[in-house]
């Protein structure tokens, strides 16, 4: 990760309690869906995601039914071998990964399996969803890991989607 985006990491951490709050009034204005949604433009449009990989390095996403057969026969091999190897089942009774960092995780920050990877990877940090409000504790927790999230914040609370 640059130095970049571990400061505004490290701004995301040390700001907890100002974000949460903020993301909470955030969650009930009408405009929220814009405002996420402008900013994810503006920041995507600057940061590369393979300078980073925080989320891969330090987080697991949820592996749906319909992920697990798709990787597996990518990986031509069955999905209960799949999961044996790389999965486990979490207290809430999903499909996580058994370990951080992300077994497919490459030395270069890509991905193995990419062009198969499971939803939740390719809608992640999800800041680009409809009804943005519905999970504004999930984007609060996504400040703790991409910097990418962090900056949107920012900009939202600075009034400004361009370049900071």
């Amino acid at each position: 990760m640059n130095d970049t985006l571990r400061r505004v990491l490290e701004h995301s951490r040390s700001n907890r309690k100002s974000n949460r709050t903020f993301l909470v009034q955030l969650g009930l204005q009408k405009q929220v869906d814009q405002l996420f949604h402008a900013a994810h433009e503006s920041v995507f449009s600057e940061v590369d995601c393979l300078q980073c990989a925080n989320c891969c390095k330090t987080t697991s996403p949820i592996f749906r039914d319909i992920d697990i057969d798709r990787i597996a026969r990518h990986l031509g091999i069955r999905p209960s071998e799949l999961t044996s190897r790389h999965l486990r089942i979490d207290e809430d009774g999903d499909w996580v990964l058994q370990q951080s960092p992300c077994t497919f995780l490459r030395e270069d920050n890509t991905c193995s399996i990419y062009d198969v990877r499971p939803r939740a990877c390719r809608d992640y940090p999800h800041t680009d969803r409809k009804n943005m409000s519905q999970i504004m504790d999930l984007t609060y927790r996504n400040t703790l890991v991409c910097p990418a999230v962090g900056m949107m914040l920012e900009r939202i609370r600075n009034g400004h989607q361009g370049p900071a």
